[in-house]
């Protein structure tokens, strides 16, 4: 027996220095390796900057190299220099010292997207759509763009001058920066019938704040139903889902699971606090732009039969990120988990770790979904966002759709359309029609030069190769002509979203006379999500029998 014993011992003691080993060995040798390839590089980057033949960036090379490095593995695993890890601190911070607006950079100008109603550049007369040629004695076309995006920020109380254009004329504006809050939480109100509306557009470190404020306001003045409106929201801070969600469940409840290859970042989120309620019947709207902290809020109150999500199928990011400090002031931020709603459910679509060659991403749903149950036994399933309860409309996944949507040709117009409109009657009525669409067309054919499809871009391409070979004499006309025709085509083909393109532009345009606020109450009457929220609401035992 004592034998035995001994034998017993002696292999596991074997068993245990085999697998020391093993680690060990497995963990000197991605030592040696990540080592190995760092030497390469830098071995690299110093025979580059000694010995090429012209002067090289070192900051330029390095940024590129690590883009084209992170471009391999998620979006969401980035890079960040010294100014974008201030400007991802405000943003989930949700505050800065500036005048209000949001910019875009083209050809040397900054550009007014946005002027947010009572800031400072709007109680200056800033618009929308003004090209910003100086800022105090700084020339923008004569300044590096990374410089130009930091100008207007500042300490708050100090004065900023710009000289902007404005329909082909030069104008002079002195601003006041102020403190600037980026409110998670951009409108709400109460509707006739009780139910109260809670649009919410991000999850910064302010977010739960705003929330309880808003319900805390809304329940004061009598609301009994409420709707929170993520569609369109992209996420962020992750424990500001948890808080949220907290409000509407029991304290203790698992509201997300997240798995990472480190076992200290894999963790389980509860609720820690009392609920605000756990009565008022809820309705949560989601669409194909709600995702990652809004997928874990809308998911969290579909586990438990809390509320009804209703709309479009979410965008499906099951990942988590996290910054990570880097030397001389500089971040990346990268995916360290998966996370999972309560019942078990991880609802990433994409599998960004088995691209293919040509870099297309395969979803997880390519090889079968699996289903897990709610609270009250209702059957959900992974693989790709959150199904809402009830579906409205068509979700409509069109980059051509999409592109025409957000680009600076769509933007043009609707600059345009605001100073030839200056006394549209009644904006907040204002719906887009055809007439508006096809005055829309018209400009993309004879004005726009901005919205090229990659296959104008793959003509040119072309073109410009053949005029380098010597070989474009001869097809001048024949090429005008062809990219003429394809850009009347490219045009045309957008008649199949003209219903969604008139919604966003009827949208856009209340935006530059009424501000978001105005969106939001047209939303209120018009949005058919909406409507079909407040019909459920309105609907006891339809509610009920959903969630059940």
């Amino acid at each position: 027996m004592k034998k035995l014993k001994s034998s017993i011992k002696k292999i596991l003691i074997a068993a245990v220095l085999t697998i020391t080993v093993g680690v060990t060995f497995s963990f000197k040798s991605d030592f040696f390796e990540v080592a190995k390839q760092i030497d390469i590089y830098t071995t690299l980057f110093k025979e580059l900057n000694m010995y090429y033949i012209d002067e090289i960036n070192p900051a330029e090379l390095t940024e590129v190299a690590i883009d084209n490095m992170l471009k391999s593995l998620d979006p969401y695993t980035n890079f960040y220099d010294e100014q974008g890890v201030i400007d991802a601190k405000i943003h989930n911070k949700g505050e800065y010292g500036g005048i209000g607006t949001i910019t875009g950079y083209k050809d040397g100008f900054l550009i007014f997207k946005k002027v947010h109603k009572n800031g400072p550049a709007d109680k200056s007369g800033l618009k929308a759509g003004d090209k910003v040629i100086q800022i105090d004695e700084i020339k923008l076309k004569e300044t590096p763009v990374e410089e130009v995006q930091t100008l207007l920020k500042g300490t708050p109380k100090t004065s900023v001058h710009l000289v902007i254009e404005r329909q082909g004329k030069k104008m002079d504006f002195d601003v006041i920066r102020e403190k600037i809050e980026i409110h998670a939480v951009p409108f709400y109100k109460l509707m006739d019938d009780k139910i109260g509306y809670i649009a919410f557009t991000k999850f910064n470190e302010k977010a739960s704040k705003e929330i309880k404020k808003a319900y805390t306001e809304l329940k004061e003045q009598g609301m009994e139903k409420l709707i929170i409106d993520v569609r369109g929201n992209p996420g962020g801070l992750l424990h500001e889902a948890v808080n949220i969600a907290n409000f509407f469940l029991p304290k203790g409840e698992v509201i997300v699971t997240t798995k990472a290859k480190i076992k200290k970042w894999s963790d389980t989120y509860k609720t820690n606090k009392q609920p605000l309620d756990l009565e008022i019947p809820i309705a949560v709207l989601v669409d194909n732009r709600s995702a990652s902290a809004s997928e874990i809020l809308a998911g969290s109150l579909q586990d438990y039969d809390r509320g009804v999500v209703i709309g479009q199928r979410s965008f499906g990011k099951g990942l988590v990120q996290r910054f990570r400090k880097l030397s001389y002031g500089t971040q990346m931020k990268l995916t360290i988990s998966k996370y999972y709603t309560p019942s078990g459910r991880c609802i990433q679509e994409l599998d960004y770790a088995n691209k293919d060659k040509e870099g297309n991403v395969p979803k997880f749903s390519d090889n079968g979904i699996n289903s897990f149950k709610t609270k009250n036994g209702r059957t959900v399933y992974d693989g790709g966002g959150i199904a809402p309860d009830i579906k409205v409309g068509k979700r409509i996944d069109s980059d051509l759709m999409e592109g025409m949507i957000h680009s600076e040709a769509m933007f043009n117009f609707i600059t345009d359309y605001y100073y030839k409109n200056q006394n549209l009657a009644n904006p907040l009525d204002f719906k887009a029609t055809n007439k508006e669409f096809s005055a829309l067309k018209t400009y993309l054919i004879q004005k726009d030069t901005t919205f090229r499809i990659p296959a104008e871009y793959a003509f040119e391409e072309a073109i410009d190769l053949s005029k380098e070979e010597g070989l474009s004499d001869g097809i001048k006309k024949e090429y005008e002509a062809l990219k003429n025709k394809l850009k009347k085509e490219k045009v045309e083909k957008l008649n199949a979203f003209s219903e969604r393109i008139q919604e966003k532009m009827g949208q856009f345009i209340i935006e530059r006379y009424l501000y978001e606020e105005g969106v939001y109450e047209h939303k209120l009457k018009h949005d058919e999500v909406i409507q079909k929220a407040i019909e459920t609401l309105n609907d006891q035992k339809k509610y009920n029998n959903i969630l059940k």
